[in-house]
Order: C-alpha cells, then structure tokens, then sequence
C-alpha cells in the first residue's frame, strides 16, 4: 500500500524551469489523497522509494495521463512527486530535458515537427510516425520513448452540429469551398501556441489554401463554448477532448492529411531509462490500456461532468484493475 498525495505545479514558463524544484511554487494539496493498492500492477523490488517526478502539459488529456503514470509507478512502490499541469509544450519538454521530470507523456506529432524541427509529417501511419520519432529523439537529446499507445490525439477543426448541417460541412476541404465562396463566416477560434506550430495552423493553411481568414485567439480550454455559443464558426480542437461530446459539436475530417499523426508515449531520458529499466513494464500496461474512445469519456467527465482529473483517472485506474 502507498499513499499518493496530489501536488499542484505552478509553472509559468521556461525561465522558472531553469531553477530548482522549490523554487517552482509547489504547493501540496492535502486535501486530494489517495491510497494506492497495488492490483495487476505490483511492487517492483528495484523501484521500491526510487524517486520519480512526473510532469505533464497543461490540458486535461495529458494531466490525466500524468497521474496516471504516477498512480502506476506509486502501485510499482516508486516515490512518486507531481508536476503535472506545466504551461506550455516547450516548458515541459524542457523540463524533462533538465532533469526536473523524469516521466512525461509526449505526441509523436509534436516529437516530429516541433521538437525534430521537421515540417512535414512522416508518410505510412501511426508506426511509421513512432519510429521515426523516436529513434530522431534519443539520437539528438538522449530521450526514449516507450511502447506508443491507440490514443491518438490529433487536431482539428470543429463546427457545431447545426452549423456543419445547414452548411454541409463533413470534411476540412468541404469547409475551404465553402469558405470560398462565402469568405465572411472564416471566423476562427485558435490556441496562441496552435498558430505558431508548424504542425498546427501553418500546415492546415498550407493544406487547404484558407484566403484571409479572421483569427480570434482563446486559451484552449475556452474554445469549445466559443464555437458553441456562436463567437467563432470554426474552432481548433483536439480529436479525443470531451466537450466534443458534450457541446454537440461536429469535427470536420482531416481528409488532406495536414496534421500528423499524435499517438501519446510515455517519454523519459534515455539515462534515467538505462538506470531503472523496471520503470518501464507499469507504463507500458497504461499506455496499452488507453484509447481514443475511452479518453473522450474521462475528458467529458473531466470537462463537461466537472469532475476532478485526479479522481477520473484513480476511477479509470481501479476499473482496469491496475490498481485496487
């Protein structure tokens, strides 16, 4: 038995990931404990009080894989700190680049283009993507990346149901036609940090030729009611988020290929890796166990159902029997 304690991370940017943990505005949230049991997921001799810091980016996806990763290697016996919900891809990446995490969860998508510096995405599918992220990572940076899981969490574009019916809206090529012709509802809801990627709004215009449309920034959590309260036509998403559910919103098909694929990967510096191969197996189990259609349901509950992302995940845990 090991008691998991969830530790809030206050992390505004890079420069604060340059010092050390205490200075990183930690505070233990007492209120949120949980007793962790292990299940199919048992101790671990050569893990027993290993510290482990886990990170995780700042939306609700990934800090759910985060304690995800921390209630599988607390079942392992590893001591396990949270730094989960670090603003920004560049700040967590970089975060585990110095040694302040060691468990992140990482996209092959973002592996490829952002940090690989490659535009285009790899051709061949989920594997083919994996493969070459993953052998680019550790050649460049020292970082491997474990077995990939199903989910796959790619971006997109979405409308609401009424809106892509009235406009019969099914793919993101329907809506560059339709766009065309009536330039004036090119209202789109984007995420600051989806402008600037290469594998986020410069690859959708590259692909679909979208002419002088209106850009509205939103942080990424406040995009889904935009586009369903009518403040943008069109919005930017990602394909596994539960208010796609809950707002009754339609996604238009990727149908030109123009985002890669984003198959999630628990991802650790190879020498932490090397040092404790056992850490390992647990993270494999999770990533395994986890996909697309299930994600949208923790999200929904999460997102929509105002549930607490550490419960969501200890629920899902126990339902699979990694934990007891």
């Amino acid at each position: 038995m090991r008691r998991f304690t969830r530790r809030v991370a206050a992390l505004a940017g890079a420069v604060l990931l340059s010092g050390s943990l205490a200075g990183c505005g930690l505070d233990v949230n007492t209120g949120v404990p949980y007793t962790i049991h292990p299940g199919s997921i048992q101790p671990i001799p050569s893990l027993e009080g290993l510290k482990v810091t886990v990170g995780s980016k700042d939306f609700t996806e990934n800090i759910i894989l985060g304690y995800m990763a921390e209630m599988a290697l607390s079942a392992a016996g590893a001591d396990v700190i949270d730094l989960t919900d670090i603003k920004g891809s560049n700040s967590s990446r970089q975060a585990l680049l110095n040694g302040q995490t060691d468990v992140t969860w990482e996209y092959t998508g973002t592996g490829w283009i952002n940090y690989q510096g490659n535009e285009l995405p790899v051709p061949g599918g989920e594997k083919a993507q994996y493969e070459a992220t993953k052998a680019a990572d550790e050649q460049k940076y020292g970082v491997a990346w474990l077995n990939y899981s199903p989910l796959n969490d790619q971006y997109g574009f979405a409308v609401t149901e009424a809106y892509g019916e009235k406009n019969n809206l099914k793919t993101t090529s329907d809506l560059a036609a339709f766009l065309k012709k009536q330039p004036d509802q090119g209202v789109f809801c984007l995420e600051t940090e989806f402008t600037s990627r290469q594998d986020g709004w410069p690859a959708a215009l590259k692909a679909y030729g979208f002419q002088n449309p209106q850009v509205k920034n939103f942080g990424i959590g406040t995009i889904y009611s935009a586009i369903s309260n009518g403040t943008c036509n069109i919005g930017e998403i990602f394909t596994t988020d539960g208010r796609i559910a809950g707002l009754h919103l339609r996604v238009l098909e990727d149908d030109k290929k123009a985002f890669p694929q984003y198959n999630a990967v628990p991802t650790l510096r190879k020498s932490f890796l090397d040092a404790h191969p056992e850490i390992r197996g647990p993270l494999e189990k999770v990533a395994a166990a986890i996909d697309n259609k299930q994600m949208i349901e923790l999200c929904k509950q999460v997102d929509v159902d105002g549930l607490d992302a550490g419960k969501v995940a200890y629920n899902w845990m126990v339902s699979k029997g990694f934990i007891k």
